[in-house]
């Protein structure tokens, strides 16, 4: 079964009207055979570490988080959204514009993420100044082919 999380705009944080996407448990909990994974369904541009603890999202790629090793509670949406708590095995799609925040995680937390079709990303924080540039960004990002678990089209998003 997959989670589905939609949030709405808070404070700075622009958010999404497609679903943020969890699936518990369906991945090895091993940062390489994650990667590996995500490739396979055409999510690149890989990096392995951890999630930072401010919000912020990205403008011009949606991300797929894989979680290799340790627990993280991680709040989604901004300061107005929800805390998901998550564990070796679990992976997530975030579109572009869904704050997240690490509130709290194991001393070994280890996270692989990757962006569909080795997408660049940025990292912002909801700056007003960055407003209309975030908007037009967010416009322009286009949809993945599939998701990084299984390949097969992300339920409640456009087909890409």
């Amino acid at each position: 079964m997959i989670e589905r999380h939609v949030f709405a705009p808070s404070g700075n944080i622009p958010n999404a009207a497609l679903p943020l996407l969890a699936w518990r448990g369906a991945l090895p909990p091993d940062a390489r055979a994650i990667t590996a994974h995500f490739a396979r369904h055409g999510w690149l541009n890989a990096w392995t570490n951890g999630i930072f603890d401010f919000h912020h999202f990205h403008s011009i790629a949606h991300e797929a988080l894989g979680i290799a090793r340790g627990t993280a509670w991680v709040r989604f949406g901004g300061p107005g959204g929800a805390t998901l708590v998550l564990r070796a095995g679990d992976a997530l799609v975030i579109p572009a514009g869904v704050g997240h925040c690490r509130n709290w995680a194991s001393p070994d937390l280890l996270v692989v993420g990757a962006y569909p079709g080795g997408a660049d990303y940025d990292i912002r924080r909801g700056a007003a100044e960055e407003r209309e540039e975030v908007a037009a960004n967010l416009a322009a990002v286009p949809p993945p082919a599939g998701d990084p678990v299984t390949g097969a089209p992300l339920p409640g998003w456009p087909p890409g």
